[in-house]
This record gives structure tokens, sequence and C-alpha cells, in this order.
């Protein structure tokens, strides 16, 4: 099966053990390879007693040196099997944390892409980094510890236990009196340590934003003279985030240590009893390779003792960041691509008493009503803060609204989000440019040639002389382009990936009179089949338009330029003072 289909039939994707269950065949092989390797590791001790015994013995000259040579190649087998499971194991555990951590990320962007403007709202930008890199990392290596140890701690501490059991349980029984004392100083840290990595995650956040703020806003900073204030303040939150990030890490590794001391206590029994046991006044009757087979798997339990004690943590950490990005984990959204819209047909636009607001109390627009069909511009335009960007935002179902938009015969309401992608281009104030070549910005993955549409806006020519033509990088949100070449890409992507009804909102406002002339030009030619909506505070071509939606008031008048002009005062004391104003600036 695809493994991008398996991502998105996860079932609760908010719960640690779905992930799990995704990767069941190599969890399979893990458990396969896992007990071979862990149970195999008693051999080590076993051989190790086996060898110093044949040795022992043939200095008493009791055994040949032909069976030492022989113990050794069986030895040398042996561990050969073991290490080769052991190879096995952690491949395999290896893919299991990267399809993991693949699986995860798939799940949280596939999360943030369909969250709505009001949830993100909710989310700083530093906090998403953290959490879609950080927390993630975190989370997925808790899993992977978890998965790991569970066979070289759980199943090699039960096989180790088995093999000191069998050779004197009663100073088995003894050497393990330690053990449970590092468990219980763990699970006693395990507040703290859970406590200290929700700070560190929090102030990481926090570090994230402050960082993407000062880079953003270094030109702004500079030109006021504020440099220096934020490179204070920038200096405090990493001063906060080296504190935490000590903090967080400090319990956990100088723990370590003293959870190794602990688990070793027993070594001094094990030494004075057991040297009973091979002088014959012990327990137990031994020789010198149950003495030498005991202590060697005894040290090995303890090291393991202590990491399992150290996992504990671990885990603490991986449960921080998943409460982190739990809330993220939502089920799979995809578009639905079915419709019964032949999007291949113009499509007319009808408002109808239109009203808009973000509450039933406070209404920004009421009673807009007008119709648009392909192969009309119809300009909008009115006062500063009138509700245009609002209006045209509302076509693209970021605004609620009452009334009616029948978009062809369809309610804007009752479009899927496939199919008013289908039906509607927008192009807002924002240019929201990729950190790509100028080329893939208009392309948006599409093969078809550029070039008419870069002329089309009238930036071409300069494309033409930048060292790298469409392939310059336009930087991180379009840094690297003036404010008006910004634009134009943006106008030139949207004019690319037209469908059959454009919202334009202010697309000329980063241009000069005459570019945009040369603009409305080329695009009364490219949308000849199109309905387009114009929105702008600028006039100069509303002559030029087939009709105009005048915005005042919190209501809006609709008719042609001329009538308008006529009738509307306010209408055209605004469109004369820009014409004044417009031939002042040629003069």
């Amino acid at each position: 099966m695809n493994q991008h289909r398996q991502i998105e039939r996860i079932t609760q994707p908010d719960r640690i053990l779905s992930y799990f269950k995704l990767e069941l065949r190599i969890l399979t092989l893990i458990t396969i390879s896992g007990i071979f390797y862990n149970i195999g590791m008693v051999a080590g001790p076993y051989f190790e007693g086996q060898l110093a015994q044949c040795l022992f013995d043939i200095m008493r000259g009791n055994q040949s040196l032909s069976a030492m040579v022989r113990l050794a190649i069986t030895y040398l087998a042996v561990i050969f099997f073991v290490q080769l499971m052991r190879c096995i194991k952690r491949f395999y555990v290896r893919r299991f944390a990267n399809d993991t951590s693949r699986n995860m990320r798939h799940m949280l962007y596939n999360s943030l892409v369909n969250m709505s403007n009001e949830e993100l709202e909710h989310e700083s930008l530093g906090a998403v980094m953290t959490k879609t890199v950080a927390d993630v990392d975190a989370c997925v290596e808790g899993m992977r510890k978890f998965t790991t140890e569970v066979f070289d701690t759980g199943v090699v501490l039960v096989a180790y236990l088995a093999l000191l059991f069998f050779y004197d349980w009663r100073l088995a029984l003894l050497s393990c009196i330690f053990t449970p004392i590092a468990y219980f100083i763990a699970g006693r840290l395990k507040t703290r340590i859970a406590r200290y990595n929700a700070e560190y995650k929090k102030s990481a956040s926090r570090l994230n934003d402050a960082t993407m703020d000062r880079v953003s806003g270094a030109v702004t900073y500079r030109v006021y003279g504020c440099e220096a204030n934020r490179d204070n303040a920038y200096e405090l939150h990493l001063k906060d985030y080296e504190k935490r990030a000590v903090l967080a890490n400090l319990w956990e590794s100088t723990m370590q240590p003293i959870y190794n001391i602990i688990s070793m206590s027993c070594v001094v029994l094990i030494l004075y009893l057991g040297a009973r046991n091979v002088l014959g006044v012990g327990w137990t009757s031994w020789n010198i390779a149950a003495f030498t087979t005991f202590l060697s798997c005894f040290t090995k339990m303890a090291f393991k003792s202590s990491e399992a004690a150290k996992l504990f943590n671990a885990v603490q950490k991986a449960q921080v960041s998943w409460a982190r990005i739990k809330p993220l984990m939502k089920e799979y959204t995809w578009k639905d691509t079915n419709s019964t819209i032949d999007f291949s047909q113009p499509a007319a636009l009808t408002v109808s008493g239109l009203s808009l607001g973000w509450t039933e109390d406070f209404q920004i627009l009421t009673d807009i009503s007008f119709a648009a069909c392909a192969g009309q511009i119809i300009g909008v335009t009115g006062p500063v803060a009138c509700g245009k960007s609002t209006l045209a935002k509302a076509f693209i179902g970021e605004v609620p609204y009452k009334g009616s938009i029948l978009v062809g015969e369809r309610e804007l309401s009752t479009l899927s989000e496939y199919e008013r992608s289908r039906l509607i281009s927008y192009m807002g104030h924002e240019p929201e440019l990729m950190s790509d070549s100028i080329e893939e910005n208009i392309r948006l993955g599409e093969k078809r040639d550029i070039v008419p549409y870069l002329k089309a806006v009238c930036f071409d020519k300069e494309v033409v002389k930048m060292p790298q033509g469409t392939a310059t990088s336009v930087g991180n949100g379009g840094v690297r382009l003036s404010g008006g070449q910004q634009a134009r890409t943006a106008l030139a992507r949207t004019l690319y990936n037209a469908q059959k009804i454009l919202i334009l909102d202010d697309p000329f406002s980063a241009v000069d009179r005459g570019t945009e002339q040369e603009i409305f030009e080329t695009l009364r030619i490219l949308a000849k089949n199109k309905t387009v909506i114009l929105f702008s505070h600028r006039l100069y071509l509303f002559p030029a338009l087939d009709k105009v939606l005048f915005l005042d008031g919190g209501t809006g008048v609709f008719s042609t330029h001329d009538e308008l002009i006529q009738r509307n005062c306010a209408y055209a004391d605004l469109y004369h003072a820009q014409e004044f104003g417009g031939k002042q600036n040629e003069k």
C-alpha cells in the first residue's frame, strides 16, 4: 500500500499507539531480531567464564590448547550471530524512527495547512517552528528509545537474571537490592524533568519568535535607530533559553553516573560471597567459570539497569513534547475533488442583499448587491476603511456573510474548497511569495511558459537584466525584490493560474500610473472570457471599467462610472481629487 495512503487512513492520530500500529511489519522484525539478540547476550558472560576455566585447566594440565581453540571458534560464531541480530534490530529501529518522524510531520503539516485563520492566530511562528522540528524530534526519540530498551533492557535483564538465578539464587537476590533505588530516584525526578523541559520548549518558541522578528524587521529597526534596543531584548531571550536548556538537561545528564554507582554497589557482595562459593564454603559450589560468568553477567546487568533509569527520563521529555503537538494531531484532511460543476464554462457572479461582519453586532457592510458576467471587469472602490478588502475576502470564504453570493448557479457557501479554488482566483494585499525563484513563484508546479505573463505585468525587461533571469531567487518572502516587483510577480502568478473569476485586491498599488495603464490593457485581453472584480483605491482606470461598485457608509451603490459621477457626489469628489492630483504630478 502506498505510504501516503497509509498515513491518510491512520485512525486516532492523537494517540501514540496509532504510530506504532502503522509500523507493525517493521516492529515485528524488530521483535524477532531483538529477542534473538538480547537472549544471545548471555552467551558473552557464559563463554567468558568457560574460556577462563579452560585457561585455568590448561595451566593445570587438564586441557589442551586445541580445546581452547574450539571454544574460541564457537564463541566467535555465537557472538557473530548475536551481533548480526543486533545489526538487523538497530537498522529496523532506525527505520521505525525515521518513518514515525515522517508520519508525525505529515499529520502535523496537514493539520497546520488546514487550520482556519482564527486557529492560526493562536499559534505564533516560533511555537510552530518548535513543534514541527524540536518537539517531533524529541517525541520520536522517546519512542525510539522505548522500542530499543524494551529489548535491550527488558528482555536482556530477564535473560541476565535467569542466568544469575541459575548459578546462585540467594546471591542473585542480594545483587538486585540496589537496582530499585536507581529506579525510585528516576521516578522521583520525573515531575521535575517534565517541568523543566516544558519551560525549555516555551523558551525555545519565544527565541524563535524573537529571531524571526529581528531578521524580518532589521531594516526598520536600523532606520529608526532601534537596533541596540532590539539586540538587548534578543540577548535576554537568548540568556533565558540558555538557562532553560541547562536546567532541562542538567538532571538527566548528571544523574547517569549516580545510577551507575548505585547499580554497581552490589559488586562488593559478589566478590566476597562469590569467592566463598569458589572456595566451597559458600551457599553453592562454584568453579572459576561460574564465578567469572556471574560477575560478568552482573556487571552487564547493572549497566543496563542504570540505562533503564535514564530511559525513564527520556520518556518524560517525549511526553512533554507529545503534549505540545497532540492538539495538532488531527484526522487527515484531503480535498474532495468530486464535483458536478463544468469548470470549462464561464462563471457569472451575482451578489444579492449581502451583509458582512465578524460578529452579529458588528456589520462592516450591509445590503450589497451587484452582478458580473464573463468578459466584464467590475471596479470596487470607496474611502479608506470602507470594507473593500473584507468584501474581497468574502469571495474566498474567509469572511462569514449573510445574503447570497451566486457563483454560476451555486451558492458560494455550498462550494467545497476544491470547487472554490477551481472557480475563483484571488490576489490580496500581501504578495505571499515563496523563498524560491521568480519562475517557481509564478508556475506553482505547472509547466507552461511564463514569459507572456511577465510581459503582461511589465516585468519581463527587468527579469531579463537579472543575473539568473527567471531562476533568480526572490529571497525570504520576496525580500530581494522591490515592492513593485513583488506585486507584479504576485499578479503574474494570479494571471498564470487564473480561474473563471478573478478577485484582484489593489493589484496596482505599488506601480506607477503608466505601468498601471499598460497592465490593465493586457489584463483586458487576457481576461476576455473571465469575470474580473478589481478592488482599488486608485480610480484612474475606472472610466474604462464596465461597472463600478462604490462602497460608502457601510453600504454600496452599483452603476456605471459616468452615472456615479453624475449622481453620487462622494464618488465624484473622490475621482476628481485623484484626477486633479494625478495631472498635477504629471506636470
